[in-house]
């Protein structure tokens, strides 16, 4: 690839970086905040690189004519190493939602022993996650008839009576996303996508306190809320105590 359009990649892939990471909140779309640091840090690094490239004062290499074959002609391939970059300055793909969860392997629950007495907060807060571990393994059965409060995003499921709350979560970055989702009875599906805050009880199906027992609510409200920041986490309810 020639000089001039080495250094336009590279500029522009660092600016795209820098737009993704530093200037926006986009590249929590696709990796962790946790890897943000990196992210800029590289976008700097290739803005550098290009910088050094343009003024760099060595010849051209003689060599690039050789066999009787000259290699100075672009290839049209090449062309194709702008889209990503101009991709993240122009037009950032959606997060991950409803399409991907529908589809995403299911979050498995972690085992738990022993739990905590619930507080008698109603409604009761609570991740996705909780719900469903008390549901499926609190032989207490702690949840029963208890109100409770979750927050997430509605994945429909055409022909059943009942929708999904959602929450994808990531380990890295978006290609490894797992949803966990709580099966919701009572209340018509809004769009999907919609971050809802929604309260209910738990719908009984199966023996609550094992694995059996499906992680589902009778819905009594939902609320529309706006989308998290960083939406890939199973967070509380927006503005509930932690």
């Amino acid at each position: 690839m020639r000089r001039p359009l080495q250094v336009t990649l590279l500029v522009l892939s660092g600016l795209g970086l820098l737009h993704a990471s530093l200037f926006t909140d986009l590249c929590l779309r696709y990796v962790k905040p946790s890897m943000r640091p990196m992210l800029v840090v590289s976008g700097f690094l290739l803005i550098l690189l290009g910088i050094a490239e343009a003024w760099s004062r060595r010849k051209p290499d003689e060599g690039d004519d050789h066999e009787g074959h000259n290699h100075s002609t672009v290839p049209r391939v090449a062309w194709l190493l702008f889209l990503p970059a101009l991709s993240l300055l122009f037009y950032a793909p959606p997060a991950l939602g409803a399409y991907t969860a529908s589809r995403a392997a299911p979050k498995a629950v972690p085992v738990q022993d022993a739990f905590d007495p619930l507080p008698a907060t109603s409604p009761l807060p609570m991740t996705l996650t909780d719900f469903t571990t008390r549901v499926q393994q609190d032989r207490k059965r702690a949840i029963k008839g208890r109100t409770v409060q979750m927050t997430g995003f509605v994945t429909p499921d055409k022909g059943s009576a009942y929708w999904d709350l959602t929450r994808i979560m990531i380990s890295c970055c978006a290609a490894d996303a797992q949803s966990i989702k709580v099966r919701v009875y009572g209340i018509p599906a809004l769009s999907a996508n919609t971050w809802v805050t929604i309260t209910g009880t738990w719908h009984a199906s199966g023996t609550l306190g094992t694995s059996t027992a499906v992680a589902a609510l009778d819905g009594v409200t939902v609320q529309k809320v706006a989308k998290p920041v960083n939406a890939y986490q199973d967070a509380l309810p927006f503005g509930s105590p932690r």
